[in-house]
């Protein structure tokens, strides 16, 4: 992921919390941040939205106005809206390991150029579905979006003829695959408010109430009022991946935050509907870079 040229960058240490090294291109700016010692309520704020990775170590984010005071880790998404701030801690940084961060600016027009493209592609009845909303998003990104990440480093430390196109195109996915999340969750959150109430809510809520079970997509179909080929190609195209990658991806969530809190992890991996600990396992590792039993320590 760190090519020579980043590396050597990153080496050249102006301060030791949040030292950053920059590259920009014409609607966007990423940047990396070390930290090498602890240090806490260190503040930051930028004028576009914010979309941050963890890479390796822990943050503690704190974000005042809507009272949020969370751990953020590696393989999770942290995407601030634009003018909003956060004071982090550094809990665990040092010299020998020090706590690095993605972060990829994003300018307003571009992400509602895509939006605005996205809607004009989309068929459901809920009018303007893709549409960003200035709020705090903070989740566990799956290996697609950590491979993208990983792609977009790449491109932003190139100086090819084509860099500016190839990032506008990973720009453009990275900025999707936002859209969809929150969409999602937009639509989860609005459920038990009928005004916005649609089928494909209902639909979603099921999965997510029936988390455990065996993903029944005939009764998903029921519920949104839809072809079996119909639903599929519409939820892929909403929210970016199939009804049963998405169950998995909420189980493997749901198993992440309870292995946190300590839980065993065979009771974790069949309480949340996998059959087998050891394709769970991969699973997880796969999804989050670690073991299930590395998330217990």
């Amino acid at each position: 992921m760190h090519t020579s040229q980043l590396n050597k960058k990153r080496q050249q240490l102006d301060v030791l919390i949040e030292n950053k090294v920059s590259f920009a291109a014409d609607n966007s700016e990423l940047s990396i941040y070390d930290t090498y010692q602890s240090a806490q309520k260190v503040a930051l704020h930028s004028n576009e939205l914010l979309f941050c990775a963890m890479l390796s170590g822990k943050k503690v984010m704190h974000v005042e106005s809507s009272q949020y005071h969370k751990a953020f880790l590696p393989h999770e998404s942290f995407v601030l809206a634009p003018e909003q701030g956060v004071l982090i801690d550094f809990p665990q940084a040092s010299m020998s390991t020090p706590t690095t961060c993605l972060a990829i600016e994003i300018s307003k027009d571009k992400i509602t150029s895509v939006a605005n493209a996205l809607n004009m592609q989309q068929n459901f009845a809920l009018d303007d579905l893709f549409e960003y909303v200035p709020q705090l998003v903070h989740t566990q990104h799956n290996i697609q979006t950590q491979q993208l990440l990983e792609r977009m480093v790449h491109l932003f430390n190139e100086q090819g003829a084509q860099r500016h196109y190839l990032i506008d195109l990973s720009l453009n996915e990275l900025i999707t695959r936002l859209l969809q999340q929150q969409s999602r969750e937009l639509l989860l959150a609005s459920c038990d408010k009928p005004r916005l109430k649609t089928t494909v809510s209902d639909a979603l809520l099921y999965i997510e109430e029936h988390l455990s079970e065996t993903l029944d997509i005939n009764t998903l179909c029921k519920i949104a009022c839809m072809s079996r080929s119909k639903f599929y190609q519409q939820f892929k195209f909403a929210f970016g991946t199939s009804p049963a990658l998405w169950q998995q991806q909420l189980r493997l969530k749901k198993a992440r935050t309870q292995l946190l809190q300590g839980h065993a992890i065979s009771k974790v991996c069949f309480d949340v509907g996998f059959n087998s600990a050891s394709h769970f396992s991969r699973l997880f590792k796969q999804t989050f870079g670690i073991a299930p039993k590395e998330c217990r320590h």
